[in-house]
């Protein structure tokens, strides 16, 4: 794998703080690899064995439960930090992370990281604020689930995404990356039916277009007003 221009990095959030020498040094171990769409980057249960920057495309972390069901755990955007099982201390990868685009990713072995953070405390400090940022993101997403309903827990999700990762198009703001109704379904403890149903709903009253792995919120303020809605004003989806 090439190694990777710092100044192509050095804004990037965890590096945050440190000087020009320090990132020179910090990318020595560093070496970058283009991820095919749909290849796993690393599998749930894995030894781990490196960790990862995404520095373009994007990636789906998703999770196996023991009676077999897909969870989607989060995408990883451009520019941040995954795959730090040993950060957490874990020896083994919790999840799968799988490119949903071609993708490129700049791995470090999970042998530097305790020579890293202890050269660099700043590392450890900007992933922590990393992690703690995802755990908070969790935190949310189980409050959902607990509270609220199936169309405002698919809102939340659309409207996060676009949040997260979302462009400017002609007619509204498009999810960059590909995305199906299932990853939907796996996101919010759904299934496919009722996503399909609810996004077609949606779809035919302006508030989202879709297509093959397209989602554009057409209406993102009519999202968020379903979102916040109470659970009496909301039609109950048949099955979850």
């Amino acid at each position: 794998m090439p190694t990777v221009d710092s100044s192509l990095v050095a804004d990037l959030p965890l590096f945050a703080g440190l000087a020009a020498a320090e990132l020179d040094a910090v990318l020595t171990d560093a070496r970058s690899a283009r991820v095919a769409k749909n290849a796993a980057v690393f599998r749930q249960g894995d030894e781990a064995q490196s960790f990862y920057v995404l520095l373009h495309g994007h990636v789906r972390a998703s999770k196996t439960t023991a009676g077999g069901e897909q969870v989607v755990v989060r995408y990883v955007s451009p520019g941040e930090t995954f795959g730090v099982a040993m950060a957490i201390g874990l020896q083994r990868y919790p999840a799968t992370a799988t490119a949903v685009e071609e993708s490129v990713v700049l791995a470090w072995p999970a042998a530097s990281w305790p020579r890293l953070v202890e050269r660099f405390p700043q590392l450890a400090t900007n992933t922590l604020r990393s992690v703690g940022s995802r755990l908070q993101e969790t935190h949310t997403r189980v409050v959902e689930m607990s509270t609220q309903q199936v169309e405002q827990r698919i809102a939340h999700a659309l409207l996060r995404l676009a949040k997260q990762a979302g462009r400017k198009v002609e007619n509204g703001v498009e999810i960059a990356f590909p995305i199906s109704r299932q990853d939907i379904a796996q996101m919010t403890g759904s299934t496919l039916h009722t996503v399909s149903r609810l996004l077609s709903s949606w779809e035919s009253r302006g508030l989202i277009e879709s297509g093959r792995q397209r989602i554009v919120l057409r209406d993102p303020h009519g999202l968020v007003l379903l979102s916040e809605q109470v659970p009496g004003d909301i039609e109950p989806a048949k099955k979850i």
